[in-house]
């Protein structure tokens, strides 16, 4: 092909590219992600209201829920309550902070925090008590509980936290 040849070629091309609807242009590629791109078709994942409400608590109380892989801290006895009173503040209801509470206190980081003597924080991060022999034997009994409920499930089944 000559030099003419082509010339007339990508000009024979352009018309045709501005004649075609820009729908079915196509963009350059982008770099590949870690994540695949969401289709148009695929439905947004729902978040779940209680990990919604772990991450405002930690965000809201840094030192009362630590982000992990820091160790979780015992937390004060009654603090549901003082939750509730900031509520609207967090902009959580009741009954999600009750779950939330209930996840973020029964899991083996926290139950590890959980030995005799341990200093109970407030959501200020202030020590308020201490960690009592009862608390302790239970979270000991509880993560026990859980172990011999792991090795008595077939390996392929996937652990609850």
């Amino acid at each position: 092909m000559g030099f003419e040849q082509l010339a007339a070629l990508k000009e024979q091309l352009a018309k045709q590219a501005k004649a075609a609807p820009r729908a079915k242009t196509r963009r350059a590629p982008r770099k590949a992600s870690a994540r695949p791109a969401k289709t148009v078709s695929e439905p947004a994942k729902p978040v779940d209201p209680v990990r919604q409400a772990i991450a405002k608590l930690q965000k809201r109380f840094p030192q009362t829920f630590p982000k992990n892989p820091a160790p979780k801290v015992p937390l004060k006895i009654g603090i549901f309550e003082d939750l509730v009173q900031q509520a609207q503040e967090i902009g959580l209801t009741e009954s999600v902070l009750r779950d939330a509470i209930r996840t973020w206190c029964r899991g083996t980081r926290y139950w590890t925090s959980l030995v005799e003597g341990a200093p109970r924080v407030d959501l200020a991060g202030q020590e308020t008590g201490h960690v009592a022999l009862a608390d302790a034997n239970r979270a000991q009994q509880l993560q026990a509980h859980r172990a011999a409920r792991a090795q008595s499930q077939p390996a392929t089944a996937p652990k609850s936290n």
